[in-house]
């Protein structure tokens, strides 16, 4: 008979992350009131250990530490183990990421290693990823764990006045309320962001500062929109014009780009953007999609929309559920070897290629180089373009294009056979929120509807299996949906419903943003200092209730969610979503103005503020607007939102349903801020009003 395997309480999460620690000798439990109360009740500490399921040091921790017999007895007989997925509960990770900022007084990252308290659960130390041993100039894992220990048991006085101090720190992240004289904000933040991300730009490589180097394509995004505005304006911004397009060229063209099946990585470990860390994440290529969507509509540049459809289309072939909602991330290792699964030799591919494909693709894509990584193996990057192999191989670039299309088809084909890495299939409704978005602006300015109904598809999911009881769940794995949503979650989700609105109108979709706005206001404002709390007011009590500012990795729930509130203020005239918007820019103020470059999601905010865009309502019968609807949403133009709405259409009550269709066959109305101009029922009389507010060098 064979030997039971040892499970621990794990083993009935649906997060796979977890699960993939539910066989370790280690008596791990899931955040919650088991854990928290059995602390107390021994008063032993709790090791908070936080990570995810693509984390490559998450994994290697944990085959090096928590799945050894003489480590685990360590933890279980000095600590209560908690383990988390960072994924399914940002709270907390924001929470103890901060903490550990505040502690360490540097950035944290993951895993996160966290010591608490038996009681109260605040840390008193921490640390990210220890080796099983001492190297690295860590200490080993064990030595830490006594150590932490032994402190704890001497030092319990010395622990609690710093814990006070921690927890006085912890207050203070959260900005306290506008004061009566302070000055409102004004553009010239708008330009300070500019010139200070300018300043920070690589011109050589892209991208900005040095390794390891992000995407960041809040930053991108808002330079992208000081060009607009300086086009708009008659006086291009090449300054903003050539750090987007730089990055954006060198992005797709490196290792950060899968270059065989489309998507980007999650950052890049040098600076040139050769060789990425190989996890790809939804809520990257999402607001990547979108980037790439608007400045390939905006500038013309065939690579970015070929990026762009890539990325759509991996999404929709390796990301999107059977049911609708899309999946969170693929590893960064298979086989258990980091990069494994997208790595090569130039003999492997020589024997996929016909002759004249393998001269074609190695010349372009890197093999003539030395290997750049591991084991003697090629991450593929694009190193010369097709005019210049058709060059030096005295062919046209025509038959260049077609080996190395044909070259990437066979090669994709035959990786496609191999060990893929792990897929984290569990659903989250902030990160769908992004890559609705992100496949609504790619559906209208690449004109390709499918994205659209891949959009819509997940968003049904969300209303299907995640709106309860009026309220959004913010996780759903394994025919399960679980935890209170967060305040991404909402934003998010609202923000990509209306670029949905945008591709096509459906009865009931503005309705739902509707809806959740109004939970947004109810459950997560700070109605006494402006601004929105990460979690709802019934959600479980930390030691921290978040309002977070700065975009980080994702963009600033708090940022998204002045955007849409002006939005939804302005399309329907409900003037409490106008002001709860102003009092989130005027809770915000100080620190956008200490650091405006790391705030770009309010900054776009601000701009709607001081400069309310333009809202083009289209109506009609079905058959007339699609014209007009391509016309006024398919160009550039970030402070526009449209929306064709066919006559037959059920409108919320107020402004919408005060613009009727009239007997032309389509009748627009132009609005900004709270005042329209008269009805136009022309394409021609509607022109004019339209080239003024659109950026394109196309």
């Amino acid at each position: 008979m064979s030997e039971q395997r040892h499970s621990n309480r794990l083993i009935d999460e649906t997060s796979p992350y977890l699960r993939q620690h539910a066989h370790n000798p280690v008596d791990w439990h899931p955040w919650g009131a088991e854990a928290l109360e059995r602390a107390q009740r021994e008063g032993k500490p709790i090791l908070l250990s936080i990570g995810y399921s693509a984390c490559h040091w998450c994994h290697v921790m944990a085959h090096e530490s928590f799945e050894d017999p003489a480590t685990a007895q360590v933890m279980n007989e000095l600590f209560v183990n908690i383990k988390v997925d960072r994924e399914e509960r940002p709270d907390l990770d924001k929470i103890y990421q901060t903490a550990f900022q505040l502690l360490h007084r540097r950035a944290g990252g993951w895993p996160l290693t966290m010591f608490l308290t038996h009681d109260d659960r605040t840390p008193f130390v921490g640390g990210t990823y220890f080796p099983k041993t001492s190297r690295y100039g860590m200490p080993a894992f064990v030595e830490v764990l006594q150590r932490v220990n032994d402190h704890y048991r001497r030092h319990q006085g010395d622990i609690r006045r710093q814990n006070r101090m921690l927890l006085d720190a912890l207050q203070a992240e959260i900005a306290t309320a506008p004061t009566a004289d302070q000055a409102p904000l004004s553009a010239a933040l708008l330009q300070t962001a500019r010139d200070q991300l300018v300043r920070s730009f690589d011109p050589v490589h892209g991208g900005f500062g040095g390794a390891p180097k992000f995407p960041h394509p809040t930053h991108l995004e808002r330079l992208l929109r000081c060009w607009a505005a300086s086009v708009a304006s008659d006086s291009p911004d090449r300054e903003a014009e050539t750090v987007v397009r730089t990055t954006l060229r060198q992005m797709a063209l490196g290792g950060l780009y899968d270059q065989l099946g489309g998507g980007f990585y999650r950052y890049s470990v040098d600076a040139e953007w050769q060789i990425p860390h190989f996890e790809k994440m939804l809520y990257d290529n999402g607001p990547l999609l979108a980037l790439y969507s608007q400045a390939g509509r905006a500038t013309g540049d065939p690579l970015f929309r070929t990026a762009a459809v890539e990325t759509a289309t991996w999404t929709m072939r390796e990301m999107q559920d059977p049911a609708g909602g899309y999946y969170a991330t693929l590893d960064a290792d298979s086989e258990g070897e980091e990069g494994k699964f997208y790595l090569w030799t130039p003999a492997r591919i020589r024997q996929q290629l016909d002759a004249e494909e393998y001269a074609a693709f190695a010349m372009g894509y890197g093999l003539e180089l030395p290997p750049n990584f591991e084991r003697q193996s090629w991450h593929l990057r694009v190193v010369a373009d097709s005019a210049t192999l058709a060059q030096r191989l005295e062919v046209t670039p025509a038959h260049i294009d077609a080996w190395l299309a044909s070259a990437r088809r066979k090669l994709f084909a035959v990786r496609s056979k191999r060990i893929g890495p792990g897929r984290d299939e569990k659903i989250l409704t902030s990160w769908n929120g992004l890559m609705i978005r992100g496949m609504a602006i790619a559906s209208r300015h690449l004109e390709r509807p499918d994205f659209a109904a891949s959009a819509e598809r997940a968003l049904d999911f969300i209303r299907n299996q995640l709106w309860r009881d009026g309220r959004l769940l913010a996780v759903h794995k394994d025919g399960q949906a679980r935890l209170n949503a967060y305040l991404d979650d909402y934003t998010f989700l609202i923000d990509g419903i209306l670029e949905l609105l945008q591709c096509r109108w459906r009865d009931g979709d503005l309705d739902f943003a509707l809806t959740l706005a109004e939970v947004l206001l109810e459950r997560f404002e700070d109605r006494t200092a402006g601004g929105f709390y990460f979690t709802s007011s019934d959600h479980e009590p930390l030691i921290q209730r978040p309002k977070p500012v700065h975009d980080d990795a994702l963009p600033s729930g708090n940022g998204i969610a002045a955007q849409v509130l002006l939005k939804l203020g302005h399309l329907t005239g409900r003037t409490a979503y106008l002001d709860a918007a102003e009092r989130a820019l005027r809770w915000a103020a100080s620190t956008i103005e200490q650091l405006p470059a790391a705030c770009d999601t309010f900054l776009a905010a601000l701009e709607e503020t001081l400069a309310p865009g333009q809202i083009i309502l289209l109506r009609g019968e079905e058959a007339a607007l699609g014209e007009w609807r391509r016309r006024c949403a398919a160009p550039y133009a970030p402070h526009r939102l449209t929306l064709a709405i066919p006559t037959d259409a059920i409108l919320p009550a107020g402004l919408l349903a005060e613009r009727p269709s009239g007997v032309a066959p389509v009748t627009a109305y132009v609005c900004s801020s709270l005042a329209c101009l008269p009805p136009i029922t022309t394409l021609a009389e509607l022109e004019p009003l339209l080239v003024d507010t659109e950026a394109t060098t196309a």
